[in-house]
């Protein structure tokens, strides 16, 4: 009985161990920049961007990327990006919703448990307050389909929702995941594809509005059919909307992956998120100026223009 005890015990030490050094600062390999082929944009001069924040969540840097403390406090901001278009406004994501409250309490009793939200003014509010009708949205395009970027869809109802057939099929097929988003019933979905041919190192892309201004690749890794958008608006300010490959900036700067424990509750295919975090560092480094927006890093996000800062 003993013996079987000291087993445990060793087994127990063993796995907390290998707990504490997933935690560790390691950063992932990175082989020299490639050459990058930049497409020219012609983004219309009324083209702008609005960061719109819904809400956020206390959590720790520990848990966002290795080598993050414990000791440091980080926002994990929640909300959507807004793109002004004269062809059509683009909401990225949503943000909390008015029912976060019954929301929360769906997500792992450990992300539960280690963190806690506050609600901010929802982006149907926002939108509302800056004169802006449901009716002037062309689409809600979501980065993916976890429950905090879903979450105010139910607030915009009719809005055209985009999704690849990837997450589209994710989202009817997919795990407790996806629960929240199954649960709305049966949303205004448009399923597009990528018809637009390579784009920054990536094989295929959705041009929208065939000018160069946003453009949408398949990042398969944190969901199968997560996406990250590229926005150049007039001066050729470039921007990465990359959804949750990354939590929080140092993530694509380092670059450095999500902890263990992280990965395990959130990621779907975590060799391909690796090879995409140093895609976007590569590209980070290669292109002067571009802002690498991940959804949850409100210091970022706070440095973006607001919407009430809008003309």
């Amino acid at each position: 009985m003993k013996r079987i005890l000291l087993l445990l015990l060793v087994v127990v030490l063993v796995g907390l161990g290998a707990l504490y050094v997933s935690f560790l600062p390691e950063t992932l390999p990175v082989d020299a920049t490639p050459k990058v082929l930049i497409r020219s944009a012609n983004p219309p001069a009324e083209m702008r961007l609005y960061a719109i924040e819904a809400g956020k969540m206390m959590s720790q840097a520990a848990f966002a990327y290795r080598g993050g403390k414990f000791t440091e406090p980080r926002v994990f901001g929640m909300g959507g990006i807004l793109i002004e278009h004269p062809k059509g406004n683009l909401l990225f994501d949503t943000g909390f919703g008015k029912d976060v409250d019954t929301h929360f309490k769906t997500i792992p009793a450990l992300m539960r448990a280690t963190s806690k939200y506050e609600k901010e003014p929802t982006v149907a509010e926002q939108l509302q307050k800056s004169g802006i009708a449901l009716s002037e949205l062309k689409a809600v395009i979501l980065t993916h389909a976890h429950w905090d970027h879903v979450s105010g869809l139910a607030d915009l109802p009719g809005v055209p929702v985009w999704v690849n057939d990837q997450e589209r099929s994710f989202i009817k097929y997919g795990d407790d995941a996806t629960s929240l988003i199954r649960g709305f019933g049966d949303l205004n979905y448009r399923v597009y594809n990528f018809p637009s041919g390579p784009y920054l190192g990536f094989n295929k892309s959705y041009d929208v509005f065939a000018d160069g201004s946003v453009v949408l690749v398949p990042a398969s890794g944190h969901t199968p059919g997560s996406i990250i958008a590229f926005i150049t608006l007039p001066g050729d300010k470039r921007y990465a909307l990359i959804g949750d490959l990354a939590w929080q900036a140092e993530g694509i700067s380092l670059p450095a992956e999500k902890p263990w424990v992280s990965r395990q509750l959130v990621d779907w295919d975590e060799k391909r998120v690796r090879e995409l975090i140093v895609h976007m560092h590569q590209l980070q480094a290669a292109i002067p100026g571009l802002v690498i927006v991940p959804a949850h890093d409100r210091r970022v996000w706070d440095s973006l223009p607001k919407l009430g800062s809008r003309d």
